[in-house]
């Protein structure tokens, strides 16, 4: 039994079976989270796109559901984060336990001042919905279900698919085709491509259950527990009353053994006691891989998220880094597509999202390691940390049940300015995302809200006299106090000193901040020679 109705959205004759199609800028292949934001992207800055999916509906079963700040503070410029975290569950605590005792607390969002919570969890059902939701209300998206991919021929100028649908197949031509169809990608295999990385074949039981029973709100994981004393269960509680139990099997288990409700049944009761009553929602059992293509881009086919790289489930990395590969490649591929930076700066998605890759995956193979150890030593020095961590705070930062998602940081980007004053302390460096923190602008607020979708330069020069000159096509925040800002410029208050404290705002201090809400450049006192240094830069110019 579901507590989720599955819609099947319509199928629609494409125009290119009876002859008038036309050549499009960006074909999107593959509608799960990275693909519909990618055409949202797309499209709040003036570009179309056709997005293909070869299902007719969500995708089956919660799947992701751990969707962090940085995800909701992209999805917050189409107008449906808010929408997510109404109808998901808020957590930023967890705890680990060792048996029966609790020896590790975690607070992921210690400090206040943020628009959105450190996560939210939603099962993936829900975020494709809202998504889809969007994509069909956008004149600029064409959102064409039952379309599947049979054919690719890549060109200089150009890409040509083969695609099938219910009425016969048909040729789509396009100017640059972005492959977001998972990690079995149908483009990547059409392409004959290689998809390197690491096999774990630790087994996982995923359990999705509707609780009846009063729920724990925070993220809880266990280490040899009583009701499951070889290995190891995590807990998550997601919307509409349902559980995610996952349980640790090993190798040797028998997957559909395992996956049988009467044996899903009994680990459950001992988990929960003779009481507790539930339904099933969704049962799977799983292996996983860490996998990255040698380059995201093969001539104009790019690939994004699971297509392109796929880390293990712990930490939450997985769609999230999906989400943030789509919003550096969006405002790169636009602005190629306008003739405003060369093709060359679709380079630094590729060098830039390998690298997120490479960070996600190292991080998520720690946790591998330490939560399924390989060898006896590694699982001797795993059960001794364990059992220091109640009483030495040394061994809680070396306990890995999953190094949770935050913004990857992207140093020696080829697009970012090396820091030159000397004197800088503190504040996001140049290849890290921005901070939030609360602003007031005529009415209440948070900085997120006033980064757009172009280039931002915010400035805590004291007096509009002080402000430097815009650069054209860059929009500028001046954060000070009670004084009106000059054309092209909009006022901040920084309401609570967050805003100063967290960017080291003393006089005269400005950030160059990309379209993708990460630091480019930063500055004391820059001149505008500086600034169009910069942005030259930024935008793949110099």
């Amino acid at each position: 039994m579901s507590s989720y109705q599955y819609r099947h959205y319509p199928y629609r004759r494409p125009p290119e079976l009876d002859g008038k199609g036309k050549r499009r800028q960006v074909v999107i292949v593959g509608a799960g989270l990275a693909g519909p934001t990618l055409a949202l992207a797309l499209a709040a800055r003036g570009v179309a796109s056709v997005l293909l999916d070869e299902d007719d509906t969500v995708s089956n079963g919660s799947r992701s559901i751990c969707q962090a700040k940085h995800s909701l503070e992209i999805w917050d410029r189409f107008g449906i984060a808010r929408r997510m975290v109404d109808k998901g569950i808020t957590w930023e605590q967890g705890e680990v336990y060792l048996q029966d005792r609790p020896i590790y607390h975690f607070n992921l969002a210690p400090e206040p001042g943020h628009k959105f919570p450190a996560f939210v969890n939603l099962q993936q059902y829900y975020v494709e919905e809202y998504l889809f939701d969007r994509c069909l209300e956008e004149k600029l998206i064409d959102l064409r279900f039952c379309n599947k991919v049979v054919g690719i021929r890549p060109g200089p100028e150009s890409v040509s698919l083969d695609i099938e649908t219910p009425d016969g197949r048909y040729a789509l031509e396009a100017e640059w085709l972005v492959a977001c169809d998972g990690v079995r990608s149908a483009v990547r295999h059409l392409l004959d491509l290689p998809f390197p990385g690491e096999v774990f074949h630790d087994q996982f039981l995923i359990a999705d259950i509707r609780f009846t029973s009063e729920l724990p709100k925070e993220r809880r994981f266990w280490f040899y527990p009583p009701f499951h004393p070889t290995n190891s269960v995590l807990l998550h509680r997601q919307a509409d009353n349902v559980l995610r139990v996952d349980f640790q099997l090993g190798r040797d288990a028998d997957p559909e053994e395992e996956k049988k409700p009467e044996n899903v049944d009994r680990r459950l009761r001992q988990m929960f006691g003779p009481d507790a009553t539930w339904e099933h929602e969704w049962t799977s059992v799983y292996t996983f891989t860490c996998r990255m293509m040698e380059r995201f881009a093969e001539g104009r086919v790019i690939f994004a998220g699971d297509a392109a790289h796929v880390v293990s489930p712990f930490g939450a990395r997985g769609g999230n880094a999906a989400v943030a590969d789509v919003d550096n490649l969006a405002w790169k591929l636009a602005r190629v597509l306008a003739g405003s930076s060369p093709a060359s700066l679709l380079d630094s998605y590729c060098s830039e999202r390998r690298a997120a890759a490479r960070e996600n995956i190292l991080n998520s193979t720690r946790s591998t390691d330490f939560i399924t150890p390989k060898f006896p030593a590694s699982r001797a020095f795993r059960d001794a940390t364990l059992a220091l961590a109640r009483d030495f705070p040394f061994a809680r930062t070396l306990v890995n049940s999953g190094r949770l998602s935050v913004p990857t940081v992207q140093p020696g980007s080829p697009l970012d300015t090396p820091d030159g004053d000397s004197d800088w302390l503190r504040g996001p460096a140049p290849g890290s995302a921005m901070v939030d923190a609360p602003v007031v602008n005529g009415a209440g607020g948070f900085l997120v809200d006033h980064v757009g979708q172009e280039f931002t330069l915010m400035s805590f020069a004291p007096r509009a006299a002080d402000l430097p000159g815009l650069p054209e096509g860059v929009a500028g925040l001046m954060v000070a106090r009670g004084s009106a800002a000059p054309a092209g410029w909009t006022a901040l208050h920084d309401r609570d000193g967050l805003l100063r404290q967290r960017y080291d705002g003393r006089a005269g201090t400005a950030y160059l901040i990309r379209p993708d809400r990460y630091v480019a450049a930063r500055w004391r006192r820059p001149d505008a020679r500086e600034l169009a240094t910069a942005l030259r830069r930024a935008t793949g110019h110099g």
